[in-house]
């Protein structure tokens, strides 16, 4: 398997502190069966004020020091980019690292507030000639009320990467309630670790896997830790990568007590499930289900829909 974001680099942000942990991180690596790991710290600046050459050359550290104590795991560049001014100004000038210099690269959002213009973001990254991949977008607390923008922002050709350990329920029942969905719609292209330690956020890539295989199947399983991984580590085309592949949504925490405790009473995820109840119940109920969900109705409801992200995206491509 090949596992494209963690902190493995020594004290260079909030992953591994010091070199003990970044070699006992690599052996649980290995142990799971991951053979290539990028190295992604955080590029923050004002609190991660890591560059591209500071990362390669920590980066050819961590892996001499592997190659010295027998531990067989291929390290890559990269970096967690935080979205910042002038992205494709620092990828071009190498401050900041595409994921092994390919044309992928690791992009992560505000995790408690929605960015503005956050397409604005990704369509310069995408109209430059990179393929920006948005990180962990099932941990984002405000993913609830944006849904719909991570989905346009998916379909104008922005890859997501979801964490193993959300899957297997290691960050709590929302985070994991969003993996599944997004894996179910087919929205999902790799899987990654996000490993931060060796027992707080350990490497966790092969709990992952088994838990996308009971979800999807073995062959997109595969796909999401192995194939399209070395599929971005050749650089290749998005065009030349199989796309995700979704199965029928069947979560089982809807209807677990204590969910609807965490769920805001205007939600998406309500909204989504009442339109399939409304199909099979009759439009007329529906309605009725979409006007509790969603508020009244209201003159806007018959109005032709603007155009949305995909549209606006399609005049440059």
């Amino acid at each position: 398997m090949i596992d494209l974001h963690s902190h493995i680099l020594p004290g260079i942000d909030d992953g591994a502190p010091d070199l003990g942990v970044a070699l006992e991180m690599a052996r649980i690596a290995v142990a799971n069966g991951v053979a290539v790991q990028a190295c992604t710290p955080h590029i923050f600046p004002g609190l991660f004020d890591n560059s591209g050459p500071r990362i390669r050359r920590a980066t050819q550290e961590l892996q001499r020091h592997l190659d010295e104590e027998g531990v067989p795991l291929r390290l890559v560049t990269g970096a967690d980019v935080h979205i910042v001014p002038n992205m494709v100004n620092g990828l071009r000038a190498g401050e900041i690292l595409s994921l092994a210099d390919t044309r992928y690269v690791l992009v992560e959002p505000p995790h408690h507030v929605a960015p503005p213009r956050l397409e604005h973001v990704f369509f310069e990254l995408l109209a430059a000639g990179y393929v920006p991949i948005l990180t962990h977008p099932e941990r984002l607390t405000w993913i609830e009320t944006r849904y719909d923008a991570l989905v346009q922002l998916f379909r104008a050709g922005v890859w997501m990467q979801v964490t193993a350990g959300a899957l297997t329920g290691a960050f709590g029942r929302r985070p994991q309630y969003w993996a599944e969905r997004m894996l179910s719609e087919a929205l999902v292209h790799i899987l990654a670790t996000d490993a931060h330690g060796a027992r707080r956020r350990p490497p966790d890539l092969a709990a992952g896997r088994a838990a996308a295989a009971k979800w999807l199947g073995e062959e997109e399983a595969e796909q999401l830790v192995s194939l399209r991984p070395r599929a971005i580590l050749e650089n290749a085309a998005p065009s030349a990568v199989r796309p995700p592949a979704g199965a029928s949504f069947k979560s089982p925490l809807i209807g677990k007590p204590g969910l609807e405790k965490e769920t805001p009473s205007i939600d998406p995820r309500s909204h989504w499930l009442g339109a399939r109840l409304g199909a099979r119940l009759g439009a007329r109920l529906g309605a009725r289900l979409g006007a509790r969900v969603g508020g009244k109705p209201s003159a806007r409801a018959g109005r032709k829909k603007e155009p949305g992200l995909t549209a606006w995206f399609g005049r440059f491509f």
